[in-house]
């Protein structure tokens, strides 16, 4: 991703096992719908191993409705690209990087959001 995009990018590490993570999908479906005419994109890159898109993947986000882009992480060894995310990210899920629009550097958060607070993070942030 190119931070100094005018389209403003949030990423969301997920996966279907991850109680949090599930619970705050539609804070970022909603932010997506609610910003649509925006330079803001929504991507969810799901945690579940490649094996298991057909089977459990698509499955899930048929069920739950999700409308953003969903990609699945094709790394066989997860560890070497945390680091290139944010150095201090420990691995742990949900967490969401924020880069481009008009943030002067990526933002990255490992945590579980509510749709007001990442709402209130993002809006200033899109161009």
């Amino acid at each position: 991703m190119n931070q100094k995009s005018d389209t403003l990018y949030v990423i969301n590490f997920w996966a279907t096992w991850c109680a949090p993570c599930v619970k705050e999908l539609p804070y970022f479906d909603r932010l997506a719908a609610e910003n649509k005419s925006s330079k803001l994109k929504v991507v969810l890159v799901s945690l579940d191993f490649k094996k298991q898109l057909e089977s459990r993947i698509k499955p899930f986000v048929k069920e739950k409705n999700i409308q953003s882009k969903v990609v699945v992480l094709d790394e066989p060894n997860y560890n070497s690209w945390i680091d290139k995310v944010n150095p201090n990210w420990s691995g742990a899920i949900p967490a969401t990087l924020i880069v481009g629009g008009t943030a002067s550097a990526p933002l990255f958060f490992e945590k579980e959001f509510i749709f007001t607070e990442l709402n209130e993070i993002v809006k200033p942030l899109i161009k």
